[in-house]
């Protein structure tokens, strides 16, 4: 399926018969090239040494209470959120800046980017509370490893929660694998609305986990990954002008990116 997008004005027509890579063609997608002046700049890593993540667990019950609840034993995986932080997270920044740079302007003023892209950095370090067995498996999880890894976001929230980060960038962190749908986890009610900012993050980091090598599977390339959140977009999870942006914003990656036949 060859993916497309037309010049939507405000409509949000999604169109089908754009090529993103020229036939033949592999993208390696590289997002994670960050200069260490704009990574320090603008990026919270201060929330993510161990002695922060000690500090955050000493002062907040709940996520004691969470981990009991879901018998997860209390460990610190440094080692495994050093990993997350330099690859995934760096690049789920990077494309979600990218999403923000490539929108229509009306939708660009909706958007704020400071939450936008520390909640992007910061999405997954409830991760270095998850098993490393769960994290690494090479095979597919069970039930109950499913349910364990999905704390993560929750925990990601609590583990920030008395950090000083604002709420909007807290909310982004917690709900960053829901929809517009409110498909996604942890539960929401009916007044829960997933905004222009909330879709930015959870596409990026849907863009990013695609076409990342991870220990269960082999990395999609970046027409493959967009047409699996193509099909999201088209199930109402997601707006399609912001998905038009991550497509634009593919395309100048991918100029520039190592292209091989």
């Amino acid at each position: 399926m060859a993916i497309s997008v037309n010049n939507t004005g405000n409509s949000g027509v999604v169109n089908t018969n754009y090529r993103i890579n020229p036939p033949g063609h592999n993208v390696r997608f590289a997002g994670s090239n960050l200069t260490s002046d704009c990574f320090e700049s603008t990026t919270p890593k201060k929330y993510t040494t161990e002695f922060a993540l000690n500090k955050a667990i000493k002062e907040n019950s709940k996520i004691n209470i969470i981990l009991k609840e879901a018998n997860i034993p209390l460990k610190l995986n440094m080692k495994e959120l050093e990993e997350i932080q330099t690859h995934h997270a760096s690049d789920t920044r990077e494309i979600a800046a990218g999403i923000i740079d490539n929108l229509p302007f009306s939708l660009k003023q909706k958007t704020d980017r400071q939450a936008v892209e520390n909640a992007a950095y910061l999405h997954d370090i409830g991760k270095v509370l998850i098993p490393a067995e769960i994290l690494n498996k090479e095979g597919k999880l069970s039930g109950e490893e499913t349910e364990i890894m999905h704390k993560h976001s929750e925990l990601s929230y609590e583990l920030l929660k008395n950090s000083g980060l604002d709420k909007k960038t807290l909310n982004l962190i917690k709900n960053h694998h829901q929809n517009a749908k409110k498909t996604g986890y942890p539960f929401v009610d009916n007044t829960f609305f997933a905004d222009i900012n909330l879709q930015i993050v959870s596409m990026a980091d849907k863009y990013s986990a695609l076409t990342e090598k991870r220990s269960y599977k082999k990395p999609m390339t970046s027409k493959e990954a967009l047409t699996v959140i193509l099909k999201d977009v088209q199930d109402g999870k997601y707006n399609p002008l912001i998905f038009n942006s991550l497509v634009k914003y593919a395309q100048k990656t991918n100029t520039m990116a190592n292209v091989s036949a």
